[in-house]
């Protein structure tokens, strides 16, 4: 059989930065016309090793080779140039193209005008419009990405401003297109989506490269997978003759219990919480710009001892629901009661104190200030419980963070850091430690997309800890677009569909294929409360 030939070989990479280690001797082999995935736990070095990769870093030790591209120096390899240390222009000249986890795109600008970015179609010395929109629709349509030239991306849902970013990238003739937790923040039906032109990409003879913590999508996507541990290669796998346990195993060093073998699992028989309801929402109504009514008269009631799961296709009124519980948005109507209590004209900050905790599902928009430490991260919210008289306390503050750090292995370990030099995942364990750690005492918990960016062994490790508030008699609404996460975690399952509540069931009814239905619209207009 003939080897296929590679498109990447990076070797031996180290890299650095000040005292914390993210790369050490890392490799990486990806064969031309592959989707190859790339998995490891939060601050396993994923992301610093492909951005070495784009010529956004450049490496302290080891080298780096893609496949021949014109004025890239040989390196003596049959069909791979040696490229070390060059630089995102070069890359991209060399048609390396990377999409990050966060967009970088520029809102109050066209589709169009930020795909040619830099590279704009001129009639004369002004930016040529009907060129721009004429070739990205070209484009569009021949790669499968559904956009509309003209539409400003400020306008755009989050699976089709993704789809800007790898348009940006194919536009300046991506062959290498590297992916970091793509899936993060898009709907099933957009994964799909998604899945499909990364198809169509390699058939064409790309080569895709998918950061991902999602073992499912692995499976699902991927041809072939390189395991990351602390900084290092540690597994180089085909996906045809592996499970997401082996590969989990490789990513964690040790058996991890998965959400999706419990929620494909036999349904269990959970008991009705007879505790007191401590999160009561009547009638409530939200209106958001976007739509009047995007929650439309929810009623609902979670249980001490309760963990209700909120189903649904993102963009139904999930999101505006739990900001309006949280304070973040106003009602239209309604009340919301915290033990018997309405809650409803008080403050985030007054919410909090009568027992309201919430992990946001934005972490950079709602749950951290980036450019702030991981100490004043973890008490964002609640200086007031860290202050002597009118100063905060810093020892307090100092003291609090090592605790929460090592409660939840927040990596690295530095609590001066700013949050932004974490990746995503620790950053994300940031927030779920500042609302959940030891010492918050909370009744209800509003957990958003609490394992959204997160590896196997964290998202285990928080499913844990839900399942412990639970067992400590905290009532939890859980909102997730992971349905195995939903499936896997609560007592009763709700569906949300259009703003309203369109189905309620004990876990022990609820399944994909019951919930399927109501997620997508498809259940002819009725609703099921059970």
């Amino acid at each position: 059989m003939t080897t296929p030939a590679l498109a990447i070989r990076m070797r031996d990479i180290v890299k650095t930065f000040g005292s914390v280690v993210a790369n050490r001797g890392a490799s990486l082999e990806v064969a031309r016309g592959e989707i190859h995935a790339l998995v490891g736990e939060n601050g396993a070095g994923k992301s610093t090793l492909m951005r070495v990769l784009s010529g956004m870093y450049a490496p302290d030790a080891g080298t780096v080779e893609v496949s021949g591209s014109p004025g890239v120096r040989e390196s003596g390899t049959a069909g791979l140039r040696d490229v070390t240390g060059w630089s995102t222009a070069e890359a991209i000249d060399a048609g390396v193209g990377m999409v990050h986890q966060h967009f970088m795109l520029v809102p109050p600008l066209t589709v169009a005008e930020n795909v040619v970015l830099g590279r704009e179609p001129k009639a004369g010395v002004q930016l040529d419009r009907r060129a721009a929109e004429r070739a990205v629709q070209e484009l569009a349509a021949k790669s499968g990405l559904a956009v509309h030239a003209d539409r400003r991306v400020a306008e755009l849902s989050v699976g089709e401003a993704q789809r800007v970013e790898i348009l940006k990238a194919l536009y300046r003739g991506a062959r290498i297109l590297v992916l970091d937790e793509p899936t993060a923040v898009l709907s099933p039906p957009e994964v799909q989506q998604l899945w499909e032109v990364l198809r169509r990409l390699r058939d064409d003879g790309g080569t895709i490269v998918l950061i991902t913590h999602k073992l499912d999508e692995v499976m699902e996507v991927s041809d072939s997978i390189t395991v990351m541990r602390a900084g290092e290669t540690v597994a180089r796998l085909r996906t045809s003759d592996t499970t997401p346990r082996d590969i989990a195993r490789a990513m964690v060093g040790r058996d991890v219990a998965l959400a999706l073998d419990a929620a494909r699992g036999p349904a269990r028989a959970s008991a009705t919480p007879n505790g007191p309801a401590l999160l009561e929402l009547r009638n409530v109504r939200v209106d958001s710009p976007r739509r009047a009514g995007i929650v439309d008269d929810v009623t609902l009631s979670v249980a001490a001892g309760e963990i209700l799961g909120i189903a649904g296709v993102e963009g139904n009124g999930q999101t505006e629901l739990v900001e309006a519980i949280a304070g973040l948005t106003p009602l239209a109507a309604g009340s919301i009661h915290i033990e018997g209590h309405d809650v409803a004209d008080l403050s985030v900050r007054e919410r909090g104190d009568a027992g309201l905790s919430h992990i946001p599902e934005d972490r950079h928009r709602r749950g951290l200030v980036l450019d702030y430490s991981i100490a004043d991260n973890l008490v964002l919210g609640r200086q007031h419980h860290f202050s002597r008289g009118t100063r905060l306390d810093g020892a307090r503050i100092a003291e609090h963070a090592r605790a929460r750090i090592a409660e939840f292995d927040i990596r690295p370990a530095d609590a001066e850091l700013p949050a932004r030099a974490l990746s995503g995942g620790n950053q994300q364990k940031i927030v779920v430690a500042r609302e959940m750690g030891a010492g918050r005492d909370f009744k209800v918990l509003l957990a958003a997309q609490p394992t959204r960016g997160v590896d196997v062994g964290a998202i285990e490790f928080i499913h844990e800890r839900l399942r412990r508030a639970r067992s400590e008699g905290k009532a939890i609404v859980l909102v997730s677009a992971d349905l195995a996460e939903v499936l896997a975690l609560s007592d009763r399952v709700a569906v949300m569909y259009g703003g309203r509540i369109v189905a309620l069931l004990p876990r022990s009814e609820a399944s994909a294929e019951t919930l399927g239905p109501y997620m997508t619209g498809a259940s002819g207009g009725t609703s099921r409360v059970a």
